[in-house]
């Protein structure tokens, strides 16, 4: 375990680069706060990293919402709809994560950053309805994605942005930038709602994650500013951070997966 002040830094540090990344490229950016927990702040529990990861997504998503709810980029009822059925799910998915094994659950997360990277990797069609209104019909099928990507966003303790947003246009059909905007009530409530189970158990670092938001909103901004400077760049940017999640993700397998086929 490092030493405090070591730590500390360390926290900050690794949330501004959680911020940094999704500022710079949006979602898909707080995937790293995890690895960024257990190796570099030293984190030693994965329960803990997954619970205190999840709080400060929840307070970075919540923060980045106001901003996009004052621009009139969220579709509340969509929203509210996807992200309701999303708690649910969240619960439970948190719950059974916190029953498996600390190492297996981090194999586990290895995984689906590989995921993460591909779904990165594909492009998002902006197209959609900007003017779309809920009826009976869309908010049946945004339960029912919601309340599977919540159960996958709990159980993994990750914001899930990489599967909010398609989810969003797949059950609603509305614009690219409305469910961006959406999407981030569902963020903050699931990572909330994982936070919460996770500390029931006691098994977040309030301190490590006051430090990491703190150092995500400063991140933030330098993202955003650096985002606005390199536009054209953009896609390339996608690509080099696709490649930074799997080269962790290699890293993650062979830190647990050797130990595990080795038992």
């Amino acid at each position: 375990m490092p030493i405090a002040w070591v730590q500390d830094a360390a926290a900050v540090l690794s949330g501004s680069a959680v911020g940094f990344s999704l500022g710079l490229i949006g979602g898909g950016g707080s995937i790293l706060a995890v690895p960024l927990l257990l190796y570099v702040v030293g984190i030693g529990d994965a329960h803990v990293a997954i619970g205190t990861s999840a709080a400060a997504v929840a307070a970075n998503a919540f923060s980045n919402l106001i901003g996009h709810w004052r621009v009139g980029n969220v579709k509340w009822p969509c929203a509210a709809t996807f992200a309701a059925a999303g708690i649910a799910g969240a619960a439970i998915g948190s719950s059974i994560g916190k029953l498996v094994d600390g190492q297996r659950l981090v194999f586990l997360f290895a995984v689906a950053m590989f995921a993460v990277g591909v779904a990165m990797l594909r492009p998002r069609a902006a197209a959609g309805d900007p003017g779309v209104r809920i009826t009976p019909a869309i908010a049946v099928r945004l339960v029912v994605i919601g309340l599977l990507v919540g159960a996958f966003s709990g159980f993994f303790g990750i914001g899930g942005g990489f599967l909010i947003v398609p989810g969003i246009m797949l059950g609603s059909g509305m614009a690219l930038l409305n469910a961006v905007g959406s999407s981030l009530l569902s963020v903050g409530t699931f990572g909330l709602t994982t936070a919460v189970n996770y500390a029931l158990s006691g098994l977040i670092d309030w301190k490590i994650a006051a430090l990491f938001v703190a150092g995500g909103w400063v991140g933030g901004i330098f993202g955003m500013r650096t985002a606005m400077r390199l536009a054209a760049e953009r896609r390339m940017l996608t690509y080099v951070f696709a490649s930074v999640i799997f080269a962790v993700a290699f890293y993650m397998l062979l830190r647990t997966g050797l130990p595990l086929l080795s038992k």
